[in-house]
């Protein structure tokens, strides 16, 4: 996948008969998908202008070019939709993409490099990182928290973790 497209959604299946789509959004502002231009497929080589038609059950209805018919549309089922980088906000310093963390290099408080962002989940209650690495017996899931990650350091390719008693 080309590093710079980041994933701001993703087809859900269809909807009706005529070849609307069910799109999952995961923007902020779950419209704004539509307002990036066009989304592209994760190899960058197909790209799709969406417009969006209603709120359904679950997400957003909307219309794919070149998608006209209800078995076209649950040919997309699961297909992520990506933008290129640029073409979203600059956020604050204080926040990230998910994309800008994942391979991060992870160092407690003393320095030890304990593996590597392996990926960010969210569940509802807040965002968690995944860590993975070899000296670690299993994953660690950590609540990206600023007590908890008190050092996001995008340019020198590294988080710091505060790790919770009992886990260090």
């Amino acid at each position: 996948m080309p590093s710079n497209l980041i994933c701001i959604g993703a087809i859900a299946g269809s909807f009706g008969v005529q070849g609307e789509v069910r799109l999952k959004s995961f923007c902020t502002e779950p419209t704004d998908i539509a307002s990036y231009g066009p989304v592209f497929t994760e190899d960058g080589q197909t790209s799709y202008k969406i417009t969006l038609t209603r709120p359904v059950s679950g997400g957003l209805g909307a219309r794919i070019s070149g998608v006209t018919t209800k078995e076209q549309a649950d040919d997309l089922r699961g297909v992520n939709l990506y933008v290129d980088k640029k073409k979203l906000p600059k956020l604050p310093d204080d926040e990230f993409y998910h994309a800008d963390l994942i391979g991060l290099a992870a160092f407690d408080t003393g320095g030890v490099e304990l593996g590597r962002v392996h990926a960010v989940h969210n569940h509802g209650a807040g965002d968690l990182l995944e860590i993975t690495g070899p000296s670690l017996k299993s994953a660690l899931l950590l609540p990206f928290t600023l007590a908890v990650v008190p050092t996001v350091d995008l340019a020198a390719g590294r988080v710091i973790l505060d790790l919770p008693e009992g886990l260090d």
